[in-house]
């Protein structure tokens, strides 16, 4: 654990140095600044996000007003991670689910070093471990050991289920950061009814195995979920192909979902470093909240 602990703190310092040097002292936190709270109305001005405008008091008839929000000093970051069994792919000791363990892990530090508040919801098709949110060092300690020593009840996953559950759970606005690799279908309508109460903040998990399986001839595939082995031909270039096209219209989709909901999207495969793409997340996030 003490092995643990180091690493992630080596990769939170990393990222931390970096993405200062990288925005000359104009850097914001990942979290700070993004949690907000009902300040006020003021009349709508053009550029205004309209999910912001109040159209009870608009419907009176004396203009269109939209609310506005002030910092939340106590703000919450919950980790939502899904540890079914299909993020149990690629090279051992770098599979999706030690890489999405690994980010929550350095953002966890990253928040509590920050000040806020951290939660954390484990999904298979059930809830697996809940860590209510709290402050300080003991609170990440809690956190790391809740991340990488829980043991898995189920292998499957239910993305609706975990959305619905964290929908029901986190009733005041927070970052919310879901890390998975989204191989799933029908969980559509509470992902967006979570972008819309909170800072959605979605990493998807990727291997490169899943968009180019080799050709090998016939091979048994394992499915881990469903505990069940395929015998299937991957001499076939048409079957590599589905493959492929399949990935990346499931990809291209969860990105235009993220897109037309004002959710955060970063996708990180397993053969990359995390803290590259993490700094890109950083920067992104920060020019946004200038903008706000």
């Amino acid at each position: 654990m003490n092995q643990l602990f180091s690493k992630l703190r080596k990769y939170e310092i990393m990222i931390r140095k970096v993405a200062n040097n990288h925005l000359q002292g104009e850097y914001q936190s990942l979290f700070k600044g993004s949690g907000l709270e009902f300040d006020d109305l003021r009349p709508y001005q053009y550029g205004d996000d309209v999910r912001t405008i109040e159209w009870k008091v608009s419907a009176k008839g004396h203009g269109t007003f939209v609310k506005t929000f002030r910092e939340d000093k106590d703000q919450c970051v919950y980790f939502l991670l899904d540890i079914s069994g299909s993020q149990d792919i690629g090279q051992v000791g770098n599979k999706k689910i030690d890489q999405g363990k690994t980010i929550a892990g350095v953002l966890n530090l990253a928040a509590v070093f920050d000040g806020s508040q951290v939660g954390l919801i484990s999904f298979s098709d059930q809830k697996e471990n809940l860590i209510l949110p709290g402050k300080g060092p003991k609170q990440g300690v809690k956190m790391v050991r809740g991340i990488f020593e829980h043991e898995n009840k189920s292998l499957k996953t239910d993305l609706n289920a975990m959305f619905t559950f964290a929908l029901n759970l986190i009733k005041k606005r927070s970052v919310i950061i879901v890390i998975s690799d989204f191989i799933d279908e029908g969980y559509e309508r509470p992902f967006r009814a979570l972008a819309e109460r909170h800072d959605l903040v979605a990493i998807q998990l990727t291997d490169p195995r899943e968009s180019a399986l080799p050709s090998l001839g016939i091979i048994p595939i394992y499915d881990k979920e469903r505990g069940k082995t395929t015998w299937v031909n991957t001499a076939f270039g048409s079957f590599s192909k589905k493959i492929a096209e399949t990935f990346s219209s499931e990809r291209v989709n969860l990105q235009e979902i993220c897109k037309k909901n004002q959710i955060n999207y970063l996708s990180i495969d397993t053969s990359q470093d995390i803290v590259a793409p993490l700094i890109e997340l950083f920067k992104y996030r920060n020019k946004r909240m200038k903008r706000g």
